[in-house]
């Protein structure tokens, strides 16, 4: 899979917005959404909700996770793990990209929640290096053994 599959497939996850315009319920191929009512929050696609905030018609509402405190705790956890830890949606990096890309002012300490969105990902990377070099070691030695 390239980025831009792995894009597109966070592109379908809900999130929450805030609209500044009035319409009626959306009928869409992935499903309904709406109706629409200034200040009443509505769940849209985020494909819809990046979309909607580039044609100033929206606020994004960042998702619960998407704070500081929870992406610390996440953090310390893939830390003090040997496994990788369940983090609380599947397309978090995906996802944190597309909305501080296009909506960075509608998510609270934006900086932040990236620097440790990239923490994690840094943490989970190296776990994954070492349990791919612990794994060949193993080969090698069991390759060895096997020789003799």
């Amino acid at each position: 899979m390239d980025p831009s599959d792995v894009n597109f497939f966070a592109e379908k996850c809900l999130v929450t917005i805030i609209p500044n315009f009035s319409h009626d319920t959306m009928y869409l191929i992935c499903g309904d959404v709406g109706p629409f009512v200034p200040s009443m929050p509505v769940s849209v696609p985020l494909w819809m909700a990046i979309n909607l905030r580039q044609h100033h018609k929206c606020h994004l509402v960042p998702p619960n996770w998407m704070n500081v405190t929870i992406l610390e705790e996440k953090r310390h956890e893939e830390m003090e793990s040997k496994l990788f830890v369940e983090m609380p949606c599947e397309r978090y990096m995906e996802v944190t990209h597309l909305m501080l890309n296009d909506a960075a002012d509608d998510v609270p300490n934006a900086d932040e929640i990236r620097t440790l969105v990239k923490d994690i990902s840094d943490l989970r990377a190296a776990k994954l290096r070492s349990s791919v070099d612990a794994f060949i070691k193993s080969v090698a030695i069991q390759d060895r053994k096997s020789v003799v």
